[in-house]
């Protein structure tokens, strides 16, 4: 961790505020014993986590006068965990989960550097057949699809985390894939609406991606998928 260079900020959401200690930069990389080498993770995509990218800004603006009350709420892919920092500011029930190896660490900083109680978080790998995170009321997540194999992972991955009743709300930043997404999502019986995001004054450049959203309620669910 001391070699990497560190970059401390604070952000502003109304009258909230959240510290961040992040990477400097997209160019950082720190693997002395191959940890990510061996989950697969390269040099060139080992910094992804540690930035703060437009899509989680908009995710932790939209999701900031969400109804989250009384919600089990999961983070998906959550890299520097800016929601989930921001819902367990508003004393939420947020679980965050991500896949690289360095995330949970600075997660327990950022926690620690706003004064919150400790969220509960699991390294996961979407392809994995079974974890302990149990079922959620709200799925969200920011930024996920880089690969066309994401898609199935991600979305068979959110189906067996939901909830029979659930929402799911991902920012995509427009890489190509969201309508791949959608597709697999109403397969698992979601229904399925997209909207661009509002207010976006906060981002330096125009944001061309948008918010999806995603709903299951069990009455409306394929028979098959209600056993």
């Amino acid at each position: 961790m001391t070699m990497l260079r560190l970059c401390y900020q604070t952000l502003e959401f109304g009258k909230i505020d959240i510290h961040m200690c992040t990477l400097r930069d997209n160019q950082e990389f720190h693997d002395p014993i191959g940890i990510a080498e061996k989950l697969g993770i390269s040099s060139a995509s080992w910094p992804i986590f540690g930035i703060i990218w437009p899509s989680s800004l908009v995710l932790a603006h939209f999701i900031l006068d969400y109804q989250t009350d009384s919600k089990r709420i999961l983070e998906v892919g959550c890299g520097m965990a800016l929601t989930s920092l921001l819902l367990n500011k508003q004393l939420t029930d947020i679980t965050a989960t991500d896949y690289h190896p360095e995330v949970q660490t600075f997660l327990q900083r950022n926690t620690l550097l706003n004064g919150d109680k400790t969220i509960a978080f699991e390294q996961v790998d979407w392809a994995a057949k079974s974890d302990n995170l149990g079922l959620f009321d709200l799925i969200i997540g920011s930024d996920l699809l880089y690969e066309d194999e994401h898609i199935d992972l991600l979305a068979s991955f959110i189906a067996a985390h939901a909830n029979p009743t659930c929402e799911v709300i991902i920012v995509d930043p427009g890489r190509g894939r969201k309508n791949k997404l959608t597709t697999k999502m109403i397969d698992y019986g979601f229904t399925s609406t997209q909207q661009n995001p509002v207010h976006t004054e906060y981002l330096p450049q125009e944001f061309k991606g948008q918010i999806l959203k995603f709903c299951r309620r069990v009455e409306c669910l394929p028979l098959t998928l209600q056993k």
